[in-house]
């Protein structure tokens, strides 16, 4: 077993934990203003969910992260993981200001299907360097699947 690099563990978590932290930013006034007035459908989960769910999967992708990091391997591919990686970062936060920034569940949902593209990329380019790395992000797969969807009955009941 490899020795743990704390540096490049802590830079891989605050990078994805920023993704939330972002976000948030874009969320926090409409989550309790606009959002409330949202008919919802009845598989939504309770507000009080989306935080400990977001964490810990930002928690696991930060560790996926530093695994593919930390590996030794064709610098082509991991290239390309990290810029898979990247983009679905930076989609997951447009998700944010899409849906709740501007209030617009259609745009979020077209957007939601892109980053659900770039997720699956990343755990595939992933896999090809850690496969571990890979399983860490299948929750986050489900996640944003389980979003999809409640973003898509979101824009159809509203």
């Amino acid at each position: 077993m490899s020795k743990i690099n704390w540096i490049k563990l802590i830079i891989s978590l605050i990078i994805c934990q920023a993704a939330g932290g972002i976000g948030s930013i874009f969320t926090a006034q409409s989550v309790s203003t606009w959002y409330l007035t949202l008919e919802k459908p009845g598989f939504n989960p309770p507000g009080w969910v989306f935080g400990p769910v977001w964490t810990t999967l930002f928690l696991l992708m930060g560790i996926a992260l530093y695994l593919v990091w930390s590996k030794k391997g064709k610098q082509e591919v991991k290239t390309k993981a990290f810029i898979f990686f990247g983009i679905q970062w930076i989609l997951n936060i447009a998700w944010s200001f899409l849906f709740f920034y501007l209030q617009n569940p259609l745009a979020g949902f077209m957007e939601i299907l892109i980053l659900w593209f770039f997720i699956l990329l990343t755990i595939i380019y992933f896999y090809k360097i850690a496969k571990p790395a890979a399983y860490l992000l299948i929750p986050y797969l489900a996640w944003v699947s389980f979003a999809a969807v409640l973003n898509y009955y979101l824009y159809l009941l509203n």
